[in-house]
C-alpha cells in the first residue's frame, strides 16, 4: 500500500496524536488496508464505517490518515467536558455531539460548515456499537445521509473487521496478544445524485440512509468472507437501548427478578 501524502499541515493535536497512537497501532495491529485511494484526496467528505468497538476510531483515523486525510469525528458531547481532553479534541477540530437530544443539531451544522470548508468528516452511520448479534451493521441513523444531501457530498463506505478482536464490544480490557489483523476497504461513493435533487423528506432521507447501509454492509461481506442477514437489524423494534451497554439492563432485569 502507497501512503497518500497528507492534505495539510495537520497541526499540534494531530503531530501529537501521531506520534503517540501510530507506532502503539503499528506494533498492536497488523493490516490490510483496501482501496483507501477511494477517499477524496481533497475537498469535503463523509467516510462512513460499520461500528464493531470502542477502538473503531483510533484505526479508522489510521486508515483516513494513511490515505493523506485528517479526519475529522462527532463526538459524544461527555468527552469535552474534561479539560484537558476537551482541549485536545477542539484543537484537531473534533465536533461534539449531545446524541438523542435536541441540541444534536448544533451537531448537524457543525458538520455541514466542515464538509463546505473542505474536511473529511468520519461517521458511524448506526450511532453506537452494533447490537446485532454476529456484529454485522444494523440499522442506520439519518446523520450522515442529511449531511450528504444537505451538501452534496461524496459519501465513502467503509467496511471494517478485526477491530473486535482488540477490543471486544463493551469490554475495557485490549487483547493485544497475539497481534491482531484488521482490514479495512473503502467503497466506491454512494450514489445520491438523484436523492440530493430531489424534494428533501423524511422518505428521501430514509432511503439515502439504506444505500449508505447497504453500500457499508457489503463491504463488510466482502472483508468478513460471509452474508449478512437479509433484514437489517433493528435494536429499537427490540426495545434495546440506544446508547450504552444494552447488556447492562438485562443484568439488571436479572438481578431485579431474584
Amino acid at each position: 500500500m502507497r501512503v497518500r501524502k497528507l492534505e495539510r499541515k495537520r497541526g499540534w493535536a494531530f503531530t501529537v496524536a501521531a506520534s503517540i497512537l501510530k507506532p502503539t497501532l503499528l506494533s498492536a495491529t497488523s493490516r490490510t488496508w483496501i482501496d483507501g485511494e477511494k477517499i477524496p484526496a481533497t475537498g469535503g467528505c463523509i467516510v462512513a464505517i460499520n461500528h464493531i468497538s470502542h477502538v473503531d476510531p483510533l484505526l479508522s483515523a489510521h486508515f483516513v490518515y494513511d490515505h493523506g486525510r485528517l479526519p475529522r469525528y462527532l463526538a459524544k458531547s461527555g468527552l469535552f467536558t474534561n479539560k484537558y481532553l476537551g482541549g485536545f479534541l477542539t484543537s484537531a477540530g473534533q465536533i461534539p455531539v449531545e446524541r438523542l437530544s435536541r441540541n444534536a443539531v448544533g451537531a448537524y451544522d457543525a458538520a455541514v460548515r466542515a464538509i463546505h470548508d473542505g474536511e473529511c468528516i468520519v461517521i458511524y452511520p448506526e450511532g453506537t456499537l452494533t447490537r446485532e448479534p454476529d456484529l454485522w451493521p444494523m440499522k442506520g441513523k439519518t446523520g450522515a445521509a442529511r449531511i450528504a444531501l444537505a451538501t452534496g457530498c461524496p459519501v465513502i463506505p467503509v467496511g471494517q473487521w478485526g477491530a473486535q478482536e482488540v477490543l471486544p464490544p463493551y469490554t475495557k480490557t485490549p487483547h493485544l496478544l497475539p497481534r491482531k489483523h484488521v482490514v479495512m476497504k473503502a467503497g466506491d461513493p454512494v450514489d445520491l445524485a438523484d436523492l440530493v435533487a430531489a424534494p428533501q423528506s423524511a422518505e428521501v432521507t430514509a432511503e439515502a440512509t439504506e444505500r449508505i447501509m447497504a453500500a457499508i454492509t457489503s463491504l463488510v461481506e466482502d472483508v468478513r468472507g460471509g452474508t449478512a442477514p437479509a433484514e437489517r437489524f433493528d435494536p429499537r423494534q427490540l426495545g434495546l437501548r440506544e446508547t450504552g451497554n444494552p447488556h447492562e439492563d438485562q443484568t439488571k432485569k436479572r438481578k431485579g427478578s431474584r
